[in-house]
């Protein structure tokens, strides 16, 4: 998810710092404080940024899962380890301020495309993630991420992202009741005078206001004023705030993975570990070039172990019981107010061990409350759609098809599966096959293989 222009910039002075104390010195040690030219106190800050910019994830998360028969009060707190584990590893491993979570547009995947739209069950659906994030883990580790990423087209790089942006904002606007499901035309407008309408409409409005204003935590203050307004109207029933967490055992390591059986899920393990890919790759590029530590080919200090770590931490997270964790582009606004070092992203892994204890509040919120957040991280994904070369139809028609097709089919396997098979027709029906590269003819074929032998029977 993009971040308002105003947030991407790090106008914040240097800062000579100097431990003094044992405690002092041991960060300085382990985070480099000094030769970064930052301190505890602002690294702390930029920790505290980066996380209320996107702790709405622990809302947002277990309302997504929870469409898909999960348990959403164990998903509530399995969300907030994942994001505590990958962000604290990152911090530790890779000395970053990255903070890392379950990412969204995936977990819309997860629900809606593979388990309630092809009936398997959300046990074999989390197994094709964590086979997803092994694949993704394996290419990372034997270092052929970074050549597939360079190699995949640029339109279709763009229009992976812009199409799960649309997929996204569409359940944003049916979980708020703005698009209904019609018979006849598909489609329609909902009743725009119920309250999940009104509300959700306002919970945009709201987001979309604060955030150009610049208001770092601009989707979770809309959740919370979304969700009050919900219990003023006596839609929501206040349960209390803190709690013990609930018990996780529902979820924790109840995937199926046999899925690596079914050779009918093979398409949707591929989509996985290809989506993860370009989206925590992209994330992490684009902050280290925020933080100013990256060149001009995109490479920065510890990127090896950086790609490792998010990795490794979708594994985890998918035996754990949530869908595809990926890095955080919100990590910009830590950034904008000074984080350069891994303690950042420590900072906001602790931050969100302590939020397990809110669950309450977590179970309070509607789906309407969200379904702004929803709609807002879909304007911001397809943002990229600018990038994509339209004069040139070659490279504007396969990333177009990329996009449309993911909110037309509602599956992100399909859309790619279309961008790859249609880059491939269309430059060689333009005499253009020498654009071509070897990686995407091979993943164009495998889909092919899937379309006609897999799902053609």
């Amino acid at each position: 998810m993009q971040l308002p222009q105003s947030s991407t910039v790090n106008k914040t002075p240097d800062v000579n710092y100097q431990p003094t104390s044992k405690f002092g010195q041991l960060l300085d040690r382990v985070f480099a404080l000094k030769a970064n030219r930052t301190s505890p106190s602002t690294e702390v800050i930029a920790g505290f940024t980066t996380f209320m910019t996107m702790v709405y994830i622990v809302f947002v998360n277990p309302q997504i899962l929870g469409a898909a028969g999960m348990d959403t009060k164990a998903v509530f707190v399995v969300t907030c380890l994942a994001a505590a584990l990958g962000s604290i590893a990152m911090g530790l491993i890779a000395n970053l301020p990255i903070a890392l979570a379950p990412a969204m547009g995936l977990n819309a995947f997860f629900a809606f495309s593979v388990t309630l739209g092809m009936g398997v069950s959300w046990q074999v659906a989390m197994g094709t993630v964590f086979w997803g994030a092994v694949v993704f883990a394996l290419v990372s580790v034997v270092g052929l991420r970074q050549w597939l990423l360079e190699n995949i087209p640029a339109g279709l790089r763009t229009g992976i992202p812009a199409g799960i942006g649309l997929l996204i904002a569409l359940l944003g606007f049916k979980n708020s009741g703005l698009v209904v499901a019609d018979p006849n035309t598909l489609v329609k407008v909902g009743d725009l005078t119920s309250l999940p309408v009104v509300l959700g409409s306002l919970g945009f409005f709201i987001i979309i206001i604060l955030a150009y204003r610049g208001v770092h935590s601009a989707v979770l203050i809309s959740t919370l004023v979304v969700t009050l307004l919900a219990a003023v109207c006596g839609d929501v029933q206040f349960n209390g705030i803190v709690s013990m967490p609930p018990a996780i055992g529902h979820v924790f390591g109840q995937l199926d993975l046999s899925a690596i059986l079914d050779i009918g899920l093979a398409g949707v393990i591929f989509s996985f570990a290809l989506v993860s890919m370009f989206d925590s790759s992209g994330t992490m590029i684009a902050v280290a070039e925020r933080c100013g530590i990256s060149d001009d080919k995109g490479r920065f200090p510890n990127m090896g172990k950086a790609l490792k770590v998010d990795s490794l931490t979708s594994v985890a997270g998918a035996y754990m019981g949530t869908s595809s964790v990926t890095a955080y582009i919100e990590s910009s606004s830590g950034v904008a107010v000074g984080g350069r070092t891994g303690l950042t992203s420590v900072v906001v892994g602790l931050l969100f061990l302590g939020v397990i204890f809110l669950s309450p509040l977590a179970a309070m919120v509607p789906a309407y409350a969200v379904a702004g957040a929803l709609i807002y991280v879909g304007v911001m994904m397809t943002a990229g759609l600018t990038k994509v070369k339209w004069s040139d139809l070659s490279e504007a028609g396969p990333a177009f098809i990329t996009a449309v097709m993911m909110p037309f089919t509602f599956s992100i396997t399909e859309g790619i599966a279309a961008g790859f098979i249609s880059y491939c027709v269309i430059k060689v029906g333009c005499g253009r096959w020498r654009d071509i590269h070897p990686c995407v003819v091979v993943v164009a074929v495998l889909f092919l293989i899937k379309f006609i032998f897999i799902d053609g029977h």
